[in-house]
């Protein structure tokens, strides 16, 4: 006799129905932690690719629509376009801006130093590193020639782009990007500098300047470079040099922090600065960068000090007026005073006037801290060593 199974209908509609119920739950589980991980994909290419807010201090290629009214990287404040009124005006300027500098962005693909791998050698330096090396053993056997003082001086630059400024404090000349008044009582430079310690770095570390005879090297960029032998910290290196001559204690971080990419390069550099100054207290803090006049790659700011031609240099003070915290502006400016007095009184002409901005440019991180553009594009880097053997001179004489 054969066993007959006899099946419910409405059983069977009811495990048809929950069996469909769960490819379709499965289904919509996968779809939805699909979308999330492309969602998620999204926001970190966003973050990665896009001209990050000022307020956040990932600022690409400095800060476009704000603090500084020109095409300069940082500081265009040298020709007279004033910063836009309106977003539609701000969008056009900042979109001008990305056209003119993002070929060097794009260009920007150096090549990759290679370093030693053969198994049975313990050579493990670059040809950066040997470079570094032939340079260093050059200035043992070549001592650096610390600044003369009571030289003439007289500012050389051809064809000048016009500096305004809108403060004076003495000699010093301000030009103020901010609605902060500034008056006698915040620029007096009244400060008791205690920690004298050093701390020059580089959030731009790959800029660089116009090829010459003496330090000819090939651009992996629009005045860019991964060599460092031809960069500002190629820059950083002479002024540790002359600091450390007149025995000051300097520490000088050559690390990359716009490469390999170049957004975040303030995140990159203030995580850098912070992790320094947990081991070693610093007061005076030096961003050190290369101005770039979009529009004018010759722009070359000179002086003649002596028989020197020296790159002009110029502090860019930040405050808090765009919004982050940031309680001692005052007295990075007062510093940047109180240095520049100085100079005018040792070698005039030797800064351009002081920039004033609305963000900070990770300068709360320091009780003195500042950016110091030393040259432009079209300054050769022998102008610009020169330059930093009288701001070290200059800073010697004020930290005495």
């Amino acid at each position: 006799m054969f066993k007959i199974a006899v099946f419910n209908v409405k059983d069977i509609i009811k495990y048809f129905v929950l069996i469909i119920l769960t490819i379709a739950t499965l289904l919509g589980l996968t779809k939805y932690f699909n979308n999330l991980k492309k969602l998620d994909n999204e926001v970190f290419a966003k973050e990665e690719s896009i001209e990050e807010d000022p307020n956040n201090e990932g600022l690409f290629n400095y800060d476009f629509t704000g603090c500084i009214d020109t095409t300069s990287a940082i500081v265009g404040s040298v020709n007279n376009e004033e910063t836009p009124d309106t977003p539609k005006e701000g969008k056009k300027l900042y979109e001008e801006i990305l056209k003119s500098q993002i070929g060097a962005i794009e260009n920007f693909a150096p090549e990759q130093e290679d370093s030693a791998t053969d198994e049975n050698s313990t050579e493990t330096s670059t040809p950066q590193d040997k470079e570094q090396n032939e340079i260093k053993e050059e200035n043992n056997d070549n001592p650096l020639q610390l600044a003369q003082t009571g030289l003439a001086t007289e500012v050389v630059t051809q064809n000048p782009i016009s500096l305004n400024y809108s403060a004076e404090y003495g000699a010093v000349k301000i030009k103020n990007g901010t609605s902060f008044e500034l008056n006698n009582e915040i620029m007096n430079p009244d400060i008791k500098i205690e920690n004298k310690n050093i701390l020059i770095f580089h959030t731009h570390t790959c800029e660089s300047y116009t090829s010459s005879e003496k330090f000819s090297y090939t651009p992996t960029g629009n005045y860019r470079t991964t060599d460092l032998n031809f960069t500002v910290a190629r820059v950083g290196d002479e002024l540790e040099n002359h600091l450390k001559q007149y025995g000051h204690n300097v520490i000088h971080n050559k690390t990359y922090h716009d490469y390999p990419s170049y957004n975040g390069s303030y995140t990159n550099s203030l995580a850098t600065v912070e992790e320094i100054l947990k081991q070693n207290p610093t007061d005076i803090i030096f961003d050190v960068h290369r101005d770039a006049i979009g529009s004018r790659p010759d722009y070359a700011p000179c002086v003649k000090i002596g028989d020197d031609v020296a790159a002009q240099i110029m502090f860019v003070i930040g405050t808090n007026e765009g919004g982050l915290w940031h309680p001692n502006w005052q007295q990075n400016l007062k510093f940047a005073i109180k240095v520049q007095q100085k100079a005018e009184e040792m070698y005039p002409g030797l800064f351009k006037p002081i920039m004033l901005t609305k963000y900070r440019y990770n300068q709360h991180a320091g009780k003195y801290a500042s950016i110091i553009e030393v040259g432009a594009t079209g300054n050769t880097l022998e102008q610009c060593n020169n330059s930093m053997k009288y701001l070290a001179k200059v800073l010697d004489e004020i930290l005495k």
